[in-house]
C-alpha cells in the first residue's frame, strides 16, 4: 500500500495500480527500456492490473515479459469498461495512468489519475480528467516510488 497524506486533500490509501497498456506502458507494442524494473519496484506496495484492447497484437509477448495475465477489453466503450473496473477494485483505492481517450473514464474514477505524455500521443481528454501528469511512463511510475513528488504537487 502507497500512502499519501496531501494537504487539502486528505488522506489517500492505494493499494492497486491500474495501467493502459498500449501508448502507456508500450509503444508500438514494445516496452521501452525501464517500464519493467519501473513496475517490479511496485509490486511489494500495489496489486498490479494491465487493462488492454491488444491494439498491435502484442499483449502475448508484453504478458510473459511483465509476468502477468492483461485483462483484455472488448471492442465497443472500451471507456465504460475501463472505468468500471475500476470502480470494481473500489476506485479510491486504485492509481490509474493511461493516455489514450478510452483511459479518461479510469483516470477520473480513480483515486489517483495519472496521464503521461506518449511518443503515441494524449488524448485532451484523458489529460483535462487527470490529478497528475507525467511527461513518460518512467517518470510515472518514479512518482509512485517516491510518493512525496507526488504530495508536493498535489498539495494545496
Amino acid at each position: 500500500m502507497i500512502e499519501l497524506n496531501i494537504p487539502g486533500r486528505g488522506l489517500v490509501q492505494l493499494y492497486h495500480l491500474v495501467c493502459d497498456v498500449n501508448g502507456t506502458l508500450a509503444v508500438d507494442g514494445q516496452l521501452p527500456e525501464g517500464v519493467k524494473v519501473g513496475l517490479s519496484a511496485l509490486r511489494d506496495r500495489l496489486t498490479l492490473h494491465l487493462l488492454t484492447a491488444d491494439t498491435h497484437g502484442k499483449q502475448e509477448t508484453i504478458d510473459r515479459q511483465l509476468n502477468i495475465k492483461a485483462v483484455r477489453i472488448q471492442p465497443g466503450d472500451e471507456a465504460t469498461q475501463k472505468a468500471k473496473y475500476v470502480e470494481h477494485l473500489g476506485a479510491d483505492t486504485v492509481v490509474a495512468i493511461g493516455q489514450g481517450a478510452n483511459d479518461a473514464g479510469m483516470i477520473r474514477a480513480a483515486g489517483l489519475g495519472i496521464c503521461v505524455l506518449s511518443a503515441e500521443g494524449t488524448a485532451v481528454e484523458t489529460l483535462l480528467g487527470a490529478d497528475l501528469i507525467a511527461p513518460n511512463i518512467s517518470a510515472a511510475l518514479e512518482m509512485l516510488e517516491k510518493p512525496l513528488r507526488i504530495v508536493a504537487t498535489l498539495r494545496k
